[in-house]
């Protein structure tokens, strides 16, 4: 289970949403429905709904969120030791996009990936290795190793990935911007096209 990082919790009821997560929000049509897992407050709730995005947000708490973000679709859920709470009869709800930062759950990835609608957008930013040289988290258990939001993102288009250091405040991080296939794999689906 990951420890949570309280002093990083409580800077994001203050901070800007990722500059990873703003740089490549412009490839979402304007009209789709946006997930935030491990919501936090809510700063990239906010940064999708002040863009016309419904948005949607999952978080052990989401009291800071919805102070922030009045106007979000908001899940109070244990998704580590409880079942996904966005389940349809079909499947994981799906989403034109699903926005994950500073959070790893392993076992979850399969289902975030599910959750993205046929060509949505998976925006993934977390620590990786090299960040127990700097601080926490330090646990080889929260820090994706070399290329792993790639092998996880095989399936998918990749769009853009960056791997390693970074100075302010000094992290190491690992993040993806990828697009799920337009129509399901094999289908004959067109690759879609998007402005960078």
């Amino acid at each position: 289970m990951p420890v949570p990082n309280t002093d990083t919790a409580q800077a994001h009821a203050l901070s800007a949403p990722s500059a990873w997560i703003t740089r490549w929000s412009h490839l979402l049509p304007p009209d789709c429905e946006v997930l935030d897992v491990a919501c936090g407050s809510g700063r990239h709730l906010q940064w999708f709904a002040a863009r016309g995005h419904a948005v949607w947000g999952v978080d052990k708490d989401v009291a800071s969120a919805r102070a922030h973000v009045p106007g979000a679709q908001l899940v109070g859920a244990d998704i580590e030791n409880g079942p996904w709470p966005l389940n349809t009869p079909n499947g994981p709800r799906q989403f034109g996009a699903v926005v994950v930062t500073n959070y790893l759950w392993r076992p979850l990835l399969p289902i975030l990936l599910q959750s993205l609608a046929p060509g949505g957008l998976l925006l993934y930013e977390t620590f990786a290795a090299g960040n127990e040289t700097v601080g926490r988290p330090a646990r080889p258990d929260f820090l994706l190793q070399p290329g792993e939001l790639l092998q996880v993102c095989a399936g998918l288009q990749v769009v853009a990935y960056e791997n390693g250091y970074l100075p302010n405040p000094e992290r190491f991080v690992q993040r993806v911007a990828a697009f799920a296939p337009a129509l399901p794999l094999g289908s004959g689906a067109a690759i879609p096209r998007h402005t960078l």
